[in-house]
């Protein structure tokens, strides 16, 4: 039997607990309702949630957080009222096409969405316009409530830097990785990921890191 499986598990678990006990809860994701979130991982691509809070307060401010609003509203409107968020022409677009899709394929509906089976759902949002892999995996995780394992540019940092994963790997390499490893559990999945970022911010820098500091200054390479 190989025994690949369990190692990593037990390494993993070991990593999460150790940034659990020294950073603490991060309370994720930042958003009231499923639809905030929806609309806030398509927002944060290539810009800081700080932009995305100003955005998604102006659509509050206006009263377009709501599905209805948001897929019969012009994509120009839209797009000023995004525009703290940076490259808002863009992303108004993406939006855009996500609550074409809703409407479409589930009458407007999050919750007929969330019902789905995950691979079904991240199947169709793949397939929207502008909603890469992480985005998917967000809107999956933090708002449907669904066991897939985000990762991001600090998740390759920290394990191909500990030599947990190659250097090569690439997005679905490294989901898999996690996916294959840990227990199928959201509010695990939810929180390592919170961890694994706040640790790359603080920490593991893609300059000067502050590996002195760091958590996991001294974990062993599997």
């Amino acid at each position: 039997m190989n025994s690949m499986p369990s190692v990593a598990r037990s390494q993993l678990l070991a990593i999460y607990e150790r940034l659990h006990s020294f950073l603490g809860p991060s309370d994720w994701w930042p958003g009231e309702t499923s639809l905030e979130v929806i609309v806030g991982a398509i927002l944060t691509q290539n810009t800081s949630w700080r932009n995305v809070e100003q955005a998604l307060a102006r659509l509050k401010e206006e009263g377009a957080l709501s599905v209805e609003r948001l897929t019969r509203m012009g994509e120009e409107q839209l797009a000023e009222w995004i525009r703290p968020a940076g490259y808002y022409r863009i992303k108004a677009r993406r939006l855009k096409n996500f609550f074409r899709f809703l409407q479409e394929d589930y009458h407007g509906q999050i919750g007929a969405l969330g019902e789905q089976p995950l691979e079904k759902v991240r199947d169709q949002l793949l397939g929207i316009r502008g909603v890469g892999p992480e985005t998917a995996d967000s809107i999956l995780l933090y708002a449907l409530g669904k066991p897939t394992f985000v990762v991001d540019t600090y998740t390759h940092r920290i394990f191909s830097r500990h030599l947990l994963v190659p250097e090569e790997s690439d997005y679905e390499g490294l989901r898999s990785f996690f996916m294959e490893a840990l227990p199928g559990e959201v509010p695990l999945f939810n929180e390592f990921h919170a961890l694994i970022v706040r640790t790359g911010k603080t920490y593991c820098k893609k300059k000067a890191p502050l590996c002195g500091d760091c958590p996991l200054r001294d974990l062993e390479p599997a």
